[in-house]
């Protein structure tokens, strides 16, 4: 737990977290926090309130990034992502203590959603180096020509994540988005973003280049906005947005022809099995044309 129970009239010290933007664990630049808090509504700790400059940050530090992590071999992306799960199994226990915190739900299910977390992003680090087998293909063509596509990174992707699910659903959300490719800003649970905070710690400790996963804490309805209208941004995943701010994130994403994953009508069961649609998501299929001699 963050904040440790009175002892002989003493009450700990709540711990105040920091963005994770670039690499780096800066404040808010609006200097604001706010309380979070367990499934009983004992204080955690205080989380960074991010804000419009934040956002900012954020998109160019994922924009400086997303040169050197898309032009990485796809076997090396794959070998910087299954470092993150071990880092995570490394972890293990504390992932399951925020989770109890965050969802009220007994420990053997917070470790068995923490387990589901690991694995989760095991299979996407798997998938780095066959995305281009199974999305790609060499097309038959009228002529003395070579004509094949191949998958590429859309590029800096936003991200709502979703506001229950605070670790399987955030990993399910930004583990294939990093697996493709692409750079992140993810703007994680309001209310139970501890478990975002702990993977975050565990990015900046693996070999994931900084600013390749950016997350920042606040409120959705605030910081979703700025994302969805920033012309840097190729692609918007709304999986976690309010219902009632989804359609205004839609339009403003068209303003600068982003790709939009929208929000499903219903949250989906974060235990269903992996697949690949995610991973389709935020790809954009090159197609190649070159002469044959004969």
């Amino acid at each position: 737990m963050t904040q440790s129970a009175p002892v002989d009239g003493r009450v700990g010290v709540a711990k105040t977290y920091k963005l994770y933007v670039g690499g780096a664990f800066p404040r808010s630049e609006s200097g604001r926090s706010y309380p979070v808090h367990d499934a009983t509504g004992a204080l955690l700790a205080h989380a960074a309130l991010a804000s419009r400059k934040d956002v900012r940050d954020a998109v160019s530090a994922a924009r400086s990034a997303f040169g050197g992590w898309s032009g990485a071999t796809a076997y090396n992306r794959g070998q910087v992502l299954y470092r993150v799960a071990e880092m995570m199994q490394g972890r293990r226990d504390r992932f399951a203590d925020h989770v109890v915190a965050a969802e009220g739900v007994p420990r053997e299910q917070a470790s068995t959603l923490v387990d589901a977390a690991i694995d989760r992003w095991v299979w996407y680090a798997g998938w780095t180096d066959k995305i281009a087998t199974v999305l790609g293909s060499v097309n038959p063509v009228a002529g003395p020509l070579l004509n094949w596509s191949t998958p590429e990174p859309t590029g800096v992707v936003g991200m709502l994540a979703p506001q229950s699910s605070a670790l399987l659903g955030l990993v399910d959300v930004l583990a294939p988005v990093l697996a493709t490719g692409c750079t992140a800003v993810v703007v994680a649970s309001e209310r139970r973003p501890l478990p975002a905070i702990e993977l975050a710690e565990v990015l900046a400790t693996s070999d994931v280049p900084g600013g390749v996963a950016n997350l920042l804490t606040g409120r959705a309805t605030e910081l979703g906005p700025w994302l969805a209208g920033h012309a840097e941004v190729q692609a918007l995943d709304l999986t976690g947005a309010p219902e009632e701010l989804s359609a205004d994130l839609e339009r403003a994403a068209a303003e600068t022809v982003k790709r939009v994953l929208p929000r499903p009508a219903t949250e989906a069961d974060p235990m269903r099995p992996a697949g690949i649609a995610r991973l389709r998501a935020f790809t954009e299929i090159k197609t190649v044309w070159h002469p044959v001699g004969r």
